[in-house]
């Protein structure tokens, strides 16, 4: 009797994806009848199930200890790109030595399992660097065991700056923007190296974002060159200020900007997606609901707001230099933006206070949102390789059918469990039914008309681990 259970439970589960405990009265609901008619071969395309400790890595972030990592780094005075290079206490160039040390000092912790190295080159002839100046991001890559250059990666801003962007040398504290993002990337390096992988993760400081997103830019050409398979780049500015110049105070939200299509298209692609859609289904974008089922699943005390912008308005951020090459990447940070805090010399004004300071710090704000990144790199370092060459086809037909490839080699895919395929209506804004079939590359929606449904499917590990949804075409394509 125990086994039919089994049986019945994992079958259901295997029909209707993941359930949440509202729903698991809806099975008990089922007729005898049909109870029995579920067939043995259903059972065994049960998804398996979660080993990874997702809640742990999701609390293991300190509020502490990134608190004391923007206490230094504010106490490098400035960290404008332009600063000095040479100083061992003040300016850009002690605070990325002081960087590399520390993620040294991390790897030493893991018996050396950080390869941590500078990534930069010399800039001149910009609008923002009219001389040259050297640009230099400090990475630290925990190789996979599978499939070493898959990667995902967490991203932070080194430099600050204040009102007059060509400002070097007053004191720009830069607490929240972005001390608090390379904070997080270094709490989360603390906390993702104490496990294994089978993909890679970077946790990468980078240099002249203020200057026009300069280091992102020269990173994503590294990463290029050497070949590294970016799947997901999560850009982390501003997640330490939960007071809004609007007057909100909230520390339960945080915004996940990204792009709806993506930014490689060609004319031929645009045109096969006008057809077959994909407007809001690029891989950035669903990257970001991918941030938001984690959010829903792990975190306590805090929600996703998915934003369909690639930044906020008219503004940019370090994630667009790498989907301007067609890596996936989106922004994480604060929901309600403090303007007084951003980009401003140090003064007071008939009482109003500007600056970026450490009073505009919630450390325990941005240790959830980087525990939000640790949970979503940890989910997509340890899934298997991402589906290939997905396809959707049914026009003229009741039923659809949705076909993929093996993705990555057959050593990569030895934790393959198989794949869970999805659906939703055209107009929801999240993936709203899914279902585990099994190590199979072929599934037909039976009864499901294709004009009304927007498909994708999604690689699972042994242990549960899972990578975003890939819709169909190179719309969708990470």
């Amino acid at each position: 009797m125990k086994l039919f259970i089994e049986v019945v439970v994992g079958s259901f589960l295997s029909l209707q994806g993941r359930v949440r405990v509202s729903n698991l009265t809806a099975w008990v609901a089922l007729s005898s009848a049909a109870l029995l008619s579920i067939s043995f071969s259903q059972a065994q395309s049960a998804p398996p199930g979660e080993v990874l400790p997702l809640y742990d890595i999701a609390a293991a972030p300190s509020s502490e200890r990134i608190m004391s990592d923007i206490e230094t780094l504010v106490n490098f005075g400035t960290r404008h790109t332009a600063s000095d290079a040479e100083s061992d206490s003040r300016g850009i160039g002690a605070a990325r030595r002081w960087i590399f040390d520390e993620f040294e000092r991390i790897s030493d912790s893991c018996n050396g399992c950080l390869e941590v190295i500078y990534v930069g080159e010399t800039v001149s002839g910009e609008r923002r660097v009219p001389d040259a100046v050297e640009i230099v991001s400090v990475l630290a890559i925990q190789r996979g065991a599978l499939d070493p250059d898959r990667m995902v990666l967490m991203s932070g801003d080194i430099d600050s700056r204040v009102s007059d962007v060509m400002n070097s040398t007053s004191d720009s504290p830069g607490a929240n923007d972005n001390a608090s993002g390379v904070a997080g990337v270094l709490e989360a390096a603390r906390v993702l190296s104490q496990y294994r992988f089978d993909g890679s993760i970077v946790y990468a400081a980078l240099a002249g974002e203020e200057q026009g997103l300069i280091g992102g830019r020269i990173v994503a050409a590294h990463a290029l060159e050497e070949g590294w398979q970016i799947k997901a780049v999560l850009n982390n500015d501003m997640i330490s200020n939960i007071s809004g110049i609007d007057g909100v105070i909230n520390n339960t939200v945080a915004r996940v900007f990204s792009e709806g299509t993506r930014a490689v298209e060609t004319e031929e692609e645009a045109r096969a997606r006008r057809f077959t859609g994909g407007e809001v289904d690029s891989p950035s974008r669903n990257l970001a609901r991918y941030i938001n089922i984690m959010a829903d699943d792990y975190m306590t005390n805090l929600t996703v707001e998915m934003v369909y912008r690639l930044d906020r308005f008219g503004r940019g951020g370090h994630h667009r230099p790498f989907n301007a090459v067609g890596i996936p990447g989106v922004r994480i940070m604060e929901t309600h933006e403090h303007y007084d805090r951003q980009h401003q010399d140090l003064r007071v004004e008939n009482g109003r206070v500007f600056g970026d300071t450490l009073d505009g710090v919630n450390a325990g704000y941005a240790a959830k949102l980087t525990g939000l990144n640790a949970i979503t790199m940890a989910g997509i370092a340890g899934a298997p390789p991402f589906p290939a060459d997905v396809k959707a086809a049914g026009a003229v037909r009741a039923s659809a059918t949705l076909s993929w490839e093996h993705g990555g080699t057959e050593l990569a895919r030895k934790n393959l469990a198989g794949y869970r395929v999805w659906w939703r209506k055209t107009t929801a804004p999240q993936w709203t039914h899914s279902r585990f079939v099994g190590n199979v590359t072929e599934w037909e929606f039976t009864n499901l008309v294709i004009d009304n449904y927007f498909f994708g499917v999604s690689s699972v590990a042994a242990d549960g681990s899972e990578t975003p949804v890939v819709f169909p075409g190179p719309a969708g394509a990470f």
